[in-house]
């Protein structure tokens, strides 16, 4: 495993980065936009040295004493993802759930690589490829991320529907493959190493391959494309999550971008409600991600009802005992999704995904809720809560410890706990994640048909009341409600004349 400090090096590659209101981002590791979350990644990589995070982020020792990380490793067992959920979710924990794409992530994605080819019965070489590149990150530590090839609104726009694609083959020799064309979003590539493409056309047209690659991020004639920083002040103390967890989701332009043929396999069209498709762990992931968001929201409703002299209040009461509930049933969910694993075609544990859409189904019904209760709880002060710079000024400090002080806490740390709690439900990266959720993950939409696709048990609850009544019945027969269609795409109307309509 490699430090932080041999991770932050490797980005240092030439990568080409364009942050859109920043410009051209010649060293992600030093530029404002950018250099944050590169710490936190550099942090990522550091625990697995710490002792105090040992226990929780490497296996048990072997027969040679030896320890290597959970995150680059497979589970085979229920123990196993038990084993490797407490420590996603203690990471998730560390985070207060903002940083969605982790290393570990990526060796998530590179295991769903994996199990997808081996259950669509691809040749030996494709999957010996795509095992030797799932141990090259055991071995290193690279830091893969995942782009679901979908096109940019230009491409959309093209009266050709043909050209309505992401992604067109250039060229293909035993060598491997050319491709350009511009990819759509997705997260974390500008702190990435390797990005997994998948296309969503078939590649040629006509073809039947919908063709997956794995590209380095500083490859030839590549360039991430990465949204504008989330609007946050300067100062850390006003904003202490958004000065430091800023992904920055991105597009990818490829240009004549060469992959070598060891990292081009044939997959299939990324359907979520493909019960072991390619993200059936990273739905896991997401759902430590968001119970991690709603654990630090019950924290800080915790400490706001003891700091703002409010835990004795019956309506504050109540609504922490809401939002402990809310956080429980997701936590009792994922809890069910690694004791009632599933078996993939590889042979791997796989969470339960029945269990494992229930609780993304609950915390994305709560998020708003639980939002509206952290906002209001501590009343008008989480709008007026001072900085620290305030204080700087002696007359100016007096007053806000008159204003803000008391009740065996000072004005300073009521402030900083106000400060988080307004970075956490009221802030550009608040919003972020909300707009991310919708797009990226499908929103709770997308969850509910996971769920209606997944669940087996129709037929059986339905039959399963001939029991209580007189009366026989024909057998009942309600599988089709597991036949769930995807949402139709929404394609943009184009007139002849080129114009939308």
């Amino acid at each position: 495993m490699r430090t932080g400090a041999e991770y932050k090096e490797s980005l240092r590659d030439g990568r080409n980065v364009w942050v859109v209101g920043e410009g051209a981002v010649a060293d992600v590791t030093t530029h404002p936009a950018t250099s944050a979350m590169v710490n936190e990644y550099v942090a990522w990589y550091d625990r697995h040295f710490d002792s105090q995070w040992q226990d929780t982020l490497l296996t048990p020792p072997d027969s040679n004493r030896q320890q290597v990380p959970l995150a680059f490793t497979p589970p085979g067992t229920s123990d196993d993802l038990r084993r490797l959920g407490k420590a996603i979710s203690a990471v998730h924990f560390a985070t207060g759930g903002n940083m969605t794409h982790t290393p570990g992530y990526g060796a998530l994605i590179a295991l769903g690589m994996v199990n997808v080819l081996k259950r669509l019965d691809h040749s030996s070489e494709d999957i010996e490829a795509a095992e030797g590149y799932l141990a090259s990150l055991h071995n290193t530590g690279r830091f893969l991320t995942f782009a679901g090839g979908g096109p940019l609104i230009g491409a959309r726009m093209r009266q050709d529907e043909n050209e309505r694609v992401a992604l067109r083959l250039v060229s293909e020799t035993a060598d491997g493959i050319v491709i350009s064309g511009k990819v759509q979003m997705h997260t974390s590539t500008p702190f990435a190493e390797d990005l997994l493409i998948t296309s969503r056309n078939e590649l040629p047209p006509g073809s039947g391959r919908y063709l997956w690659f794995i590209v380095p991020v500083n490859a030839p004639g590549l360039r991430v494309v990465s949204r504008r920083i989330a609007a946050r002040h300067r100062n850390p103390f006003l904003s202490p999550l958004s000065s430091r967890f800023d992904e920055l989701d991105s597009m990818v332009w490829l240009d004549d971008v060469f992959i070598p043929r060891s990292r081009v396999f044939t997959g299939e069209p990324i359907n979520r409600n493909t019960r072991h498709s390619l993200v059936a762990w990273l739905l896991w992931h997401h759902s430590y991600g968001w119970l991690a968001k709603a654990e630090l929201s019950l924290g800080l409703g915790l400490a706001l009802a003891e700091v703002m002299g409010l835990k004795e209040n019956p309506a504050t009461i109540e609504q922490l005992v809401e939002m402990t509930v809310n956080v429980q049933t997701t936590r009792t969910c994922m809890a069910a999704a690694e004791l009632d694993p599933e078996t993939t075609a590889g042979g791997h544990a796989l969470p339960n995904q029945l269990h494992v859409a229930s609780a993304g189904i609950n915390t994305l019904r709560v998020r708003q809720r639980m939002g509206e209760i952290l906002r209001g709880l501590p009343g008008s002060s989480l709008v007026n809560a001072p900085a620290d710079t305030d204080f700087e000024d002696p007359q100016m400090a007096a007053e806000l410890e008159d204003a803000f002080g008391g009740g065996g806490y000072t004005a300073m740390q009521r402030s900083a706990l106000l400060q988080l709690a307004w970075d956490q439900v009221s802030s550009g990266l608040d919003g972020r994640e909300a707009v991310f959720e919708m797009h990226a993950s499908g929103g709770l939409e997308a969850w509910r048909r996971r769920l209606a696709a997944w669940f087996e048990r129709y037929t059986e609850l339905a039959n399963g009341v001939h029991q209580f009544i007189q009366v026989d019945l024909p057998p009942l027969d309600l599988g089709s409600l597991q036949e769930v269609a995807p949402p139709p795409r929404r394609n943009p109307q184009v007139n002849p004349e080129g114009r939308s309509s």
